[in-house]
């Protein structure tokens, strides 16, 4: 499903042509996880990526977060230590990590995400959450990333072969129920993996976020239900097999030779 093309804060179309994290970056889209059980589910999206970049590249690294005006990973990457910049499609994308920005934290500049506007392998690693499944031109974006990248890109996926394999179907009444879902696009992993393999990159670990959809997590309102629901799924094996959304980290092709181990221990 392709996104329209969204609008920054003066009304204006920005000129380029994928600009998802406009919509990512604003204060309605941070509702979707407010509250306790909002919490859990970014600190469970943190826990993946920090786990996988971590095992990568050292505290200190440059980090460039693609489309992160969100806010979700910019901040706990400045706190661990890793040099950010983020890069987002209108100036509107700076306001929820402003107070990152102005105190020289993070830095960031608007551009175009399919079409990074940085020399080949700039950074030491790149990161990107929300991004994909919004992202019309997502195969653009996962050779732009890297690209600019001198190690691993980390970026996430919803997934079809999980439980979302209904989403579509039940899109309308998710829709009704959540209020600010927008369309999205799930993935087979294998096409996911063509992708960056046509970019000269192989996967190297990965981290299956959860076995029940969000929207349930959502619906249940109760952070230890959830939490011990998912703790179950996962103690099973199941979140492994047919988890989602799936956090991935990707590495040059002659440096994956691990593949198999990262993959396991990313899911302890």
């Amino acid at each position: 499903m392709t996104e329209p093309q969204a609008e920054n804060a003066g009304g204006a179309v920005p000129p380029f042509p994928e600009t998802a994290d406009i919509e990512t970056s604003n204060d309605d889209y941070a509702t979707r996880f407010c509250g306790k059980v909002g919490a859990w589910m970014l600190g469970m999206q943190e826990r993946g990526v920090l786990k996988l970049l971590a095992a990568a590249v050292p505290r200190g690294a440059a980090v460039l977060d693609v489309g992160g005006g969100h806010g979700q990973l910019a901040e706990p990457l400045c706190r661990e230590g890793y040099r950010v910049h983020v890069i987002g499609s209108a100036p509107s994308c700076r306001h929820r990590i402003a107070g990152l920005v102005d105190s020289g934290a993070c830095g960031f500049e608007v551009g175009n995400v399919v079409a990074l506007p940085y020399p080949d392998r700039s950074f030491d690693a790149v990161v990107a959450v929300r991004m994909l499944t919004h992202c019309g031109q997502w195969e653009r974006l996962v050779a732009e990333m890297c690209r600019v990248s001198r190690g691993p890109v980390v970026t996430d996926y919803p997934t079809g072969q999980s439980l979302n394999a209904a989403a579509p179907a039940l899109f309308k009444a998710k829709k009704k129920y959540e209020r600010n879902t927008r369309t999205w696009r799930l993935f087979r992993h294998e096409e996911v993996r063509r992708a960056f393999a046509a970019a000269g990159y192989g996967e190297t670990g990965r981290f299956a976020q959860f076995f029940l959809p969000m929207v349930v997590h959502r619906a249940l309102k109760c952070r230890a239900v959830s939490a011990a629901a998912e703790g179950l799924c996962r103690a099973l094996g199941l979140t492994r097999l047919w988890g989602t959304p799936v956090i991935v980290r990707m590495a040059r092709a002659t440096t994956n030779s691990n593949d198999d181990k990262d993959a396991q221990e990313t899911e302890k």
